[in-house]
């Protein structure tokens, strides 16, 4: 608890809104962490490669519902969106791929598809980085868009020279283009915690900002213990917000809502964290399915109930538990926890963030077992 407080950025840029008594500011915040409202283009030519990719980044095998298709049923020149079926605002968009004909204007290729309106763009390839491609990329840059980021796709025939001498070749095509600082992702699009791609979201992370960095992060399947570990910050802050509305912190008085909405509220973070950490059934059944292992040995590592389902009586009971434990908070957490400028801090305040952050705590200990089993088996 303490470690966020005091190292994650997202905490601080919400506090510096409470304590500016940027209300509304926070409240959008909280919803779009809640909501993952994200809209990520990926262009290339539609191949198997890419198709697996667009799926694993919504964390689909080829036969789950909702699954983009190969080959591709969308025509040539037509863009395809593929939501998320466990956060319906985090939306993948399948951009035809750049042409490769002479002459070429990059302003064309993006106006025509919209290029600007995404939140960030993956210009994917499996052989050669084309020319024309950079020509987008620096154009992009020159309108002060840093998001658009280059992966090379590994098929199931590369091997690791051929990926070394792919990569090693697209960084000369993007160096003879005057890109002053290269960079190329190689991606395995069916097993992200591979290569290049867990380098790309903390270059992400930098790249865009902070609130909708996060809400992409919530909003990707769980594959590694280092999303589990940031996944569980994120969700501290966010706790903290939400904790700050309902329980009337803030520089100014600001009425106290009833401890109904507080639970209300609660129910929605705890549910988006059991769906971001894919914990949730669907979620386990089609991982063990993905790694061809019993669902049940998974599902049995979920010792939290609250890893199962979320409910309002669970919800309320461990708010009533946290409410009778309030004497056991030390003044030292609270003013880490408070903004300098905070008049107080209600009980509500208080009970809301010792019981959300115990939930997410067990809550992310059984993300962490599933992940484990999961990459065991996979090796």
């Amino acid at each position: 608890m303490a470690d966020v407080f005091r190292g994650l950025n997202l905490l601080e840029t919400l506090k510096e809104s409470i304590e500016n008594n940027k209300l509304s500011d926070v409240r959008d915040a909280v919803e779009d962490l809640l909501i993952s409202r994200i809209n990520l283009a990926v262009s290339g030519d539609r191949g198997d490669e890419k198709t697996s990719f667009m799926n694993s980044l919504r964390g689909l095998g080829p036969d789950d519902e909702g699954a983009a298709p190969s080959p591709s049923p969308v025509a040539p020149e037509e863009v395809a969106g593929y939501p998320d079926p466990k956060h319906p605002d985090f939306r993948i968009w399948d951009l035809p791929p750049v042409p490769t004909t002479s002459p070429f204007e990059p302003e064309g290729y993006m106006n025509k598809f919209k290029f600007l309106r995404y939140n960030a763009v993956y210009m994917t390839f499996t052989k050669t980085l084309q020319p024309n491609s950079v020509q987008v990329f620096l154009e992009a840059l020159s309108l002060q868009r840093q998001t658009v980021y280059f992966l090379l796709l590994a098929s199931i025939k590369d091997t690791d020279k051929s990926l070394e001498e792919k990569k090693k070749a697209s960084m000369e095509v993007l160096k003879s283009q005057g890109v002053k600082r290269p960079k190329v992702y190689l991606v395995r699009p069916s097993t992200l915690e591979m290569y290049d791609f867990p380098a790309l979201l903390i270059d992400m992370g930098k790249d865009l900002p902070e609130i909708r960095a996060q809400a992409f992060l919530l909003a990707l399947p769980t594959f590694t213990s280092t999303l589990v570990t940031q996944k569980k910050d994120a969700f501290k802050a966010l706790i903290w917000a939400a904790a700050s509305l309902s329980g009337g912190m803030s520089t100014i008085p600001v009425p106290l809502v009833a401890s109904m909405v507080d639970s209300s509220i609660a129910v929605r973070i705890l549910t988006k964290s059991q769906l971001s950490l894919c914990l949730d059934d669907d979620s386990v059944e089609r991982l063990a399915r993905q790694r061809n292992m019993d669902p049940a040995r998974l599902k049995e590592l979920r010792t939290c109930v609250l890893s199962v389902e979320v409910t309002k009586v669970e919800v309320k009971k461990r708010l009533a538990e946290a409410e009778k434990d309030l004497a056991t908070v030390s003044s030292k957490f609270m003013e880490m926890a408070m903004p300098k400028h905070a008049r107080s801090a209600s009980r509500s305040f208080t009970a809301m963030l010792q019981a959300l952050n115990a939930a997410i705590d067990e809550m992310a200990d059984d993300a962490e077992k599933i992940v484990t089993a999961a990459q065991a088996e996979r090796k």
